[in-house]
């Protein structure tokens, strides 16, 4: 029995509102990311049904443990991670929850003008749980920035899937931890110890003199 051609229209137009809405892009990364993750799980834990509910989205991600020798664990400030950017020689650094990978084995995928390209030098995290990679997400914070604030219980799920991928994958690289460059941490302490001593002199010089009583 064919379908009415009223039924058709109403069907094709609701799949084509549906198909415009798709971001091809993120959905292309995620399938190929859960791919990857999925492949690391059967090789890792000998799991070969790992595809089926990775694929599917049913799985849960695997929590990444610190390091036992963490404190011996190689540093990387932020000024040096941004210097990591494939540009002049330089290796594709990222990092995601204050790890630091090296993605240089992902060239076609990390390097300049690449699709992954805006993560590499810096903390993303938060983009990788959007799927925001430019200006501002929904909640007006900057898409590319390391904060996790505001997210949602399926967001920061996204986030540790991919931590997962850069930790299982067998050509990317744990690093080690990011940090705040201690030079800048004593200079800020420098300059509030510095600009609080001078409200402090500041404020004896406009203390009123103490008035003296003539006793003559």
């Amino acid at each position: 029995m064919p379908f009415p051609g009223w039924l058709r229209a109403t069907v094709g137009g609701a799949a084509g509102i549906l198909l415009s809405r798709v971001d091809y892009s993120l959905f292309f990364m995620k399938f190929f990311r859960n791919l990857s993750r999925s492949k690391a799980r059967a090789r890792l834990h000998n799991n070969k049904y790992a595809m089926i509910p990775v694929m599917l989205g049913i799985e849960e991600p695997i929590k990444i443990k610190d390091d036992i020798d963490a404190e011996n664990a190689m540093t990387i400030t932020r000024e040096e991670l941004e210097e990591m950017d494939g540009f002049e020689g330089a290796p594709l650094y990222l990092a995601i929850k204050g790890r630091v990978y090296d993605v240089s084995a992902g060239q076609r995928f990390y390097g300049e003008g690449k699709e992954y390209h805006e993560w590499v030098g810096k903390d993303a995290s938060r983009s990788f749980g959007t799927g925001c990679r430019g200006g501002v997400d929904r909640t007006g914070m900057d898409c590319l920035t390391e904060s996790l604030e505001g997210l949602t219980e399926k967001e920061l799920k996204e986030v540790d899937r991919w931590l997962e991928l850069y930790e299982t994958h067998d050509k990317y690289t744990f690093v080690g931890y990011l940090v705040d460059d201690p030079v800048n941490d004593i200079l800020d302490n420098l300059s509030d110890e510095t600009e609080g001593g001078d409200r402090h002199v500041q404020n004896e010089q406009e203390e009123p003199a103490e008035e003296t009583v003539d006793l003559n």
